[in-house]
């Protein structure tokens, strides 16, 4: 069973800037003729889709006793009291209120967070920082799964 699973998606309005990326290309190679125009068109909009994709492709998972968050794999044993952070908190904690060496998975098109503190003596991290659209249930999953282990 898994608790939980969230992708953070872009919102629908950066692939129409990567359309529109693609047009640019073809404004740009537009003197050199249609078929270059055309390839511009392609080439262009490809590469900005590609990089849209690739950035809202980052999860958040609850799996196999960690705490799986963009490339970080986490022990549940390692994390301690999670916080639900609002709108406001969470432009705090991701602006002004936020340490150095704490791991972000930030997406800034994500209005809310959770903040889980680190327990691990030997891990210099104090917390992880997460966008995620469903905090509550994250801590929730988190706390459930910490408690059957």
């Amino acid at each position: 069973m898994q608790p939980y699973d969230e992708r953070l998606t872009v919102p629908r309005s950066w692939w129409f800037l990567a359309a529109g990326v693609g047009v640019a290309m073809a404004l740009i190679l537009f003197p050199f003729g249609p078929l270059p125009m055309l390839a511009g068109l392609a080439a262009g909009a490809a590469v900005a889709m590609m990089a849209v994709s690739s950035y809202g492709s980052a999860r958040i998972r609850v799996v196999a006793g960690s705490l799986v968050a963009g490339k970080a794999r986490i022990p549940l044993a390692a994390l301690g009291e999670a916080t639900v952070l609002d709108a406001a908190e969470t432009v705090a904690w991701r602006s002004h209120k936020a340490d150095p060496r704490a791991y972000m998975l930030l997406r800034s098109y994500v209005p809310t967070a959770l903040k889980v503190d680190v327990t691990d003596p030997d891990d210099p991290t104090p917390y992880v920082y997460l966008s995620t659209r469903s905090p509550k249930r994250l801590a929730e999953a988190l706390k459930a799964v910490k408690a059957t282990q």
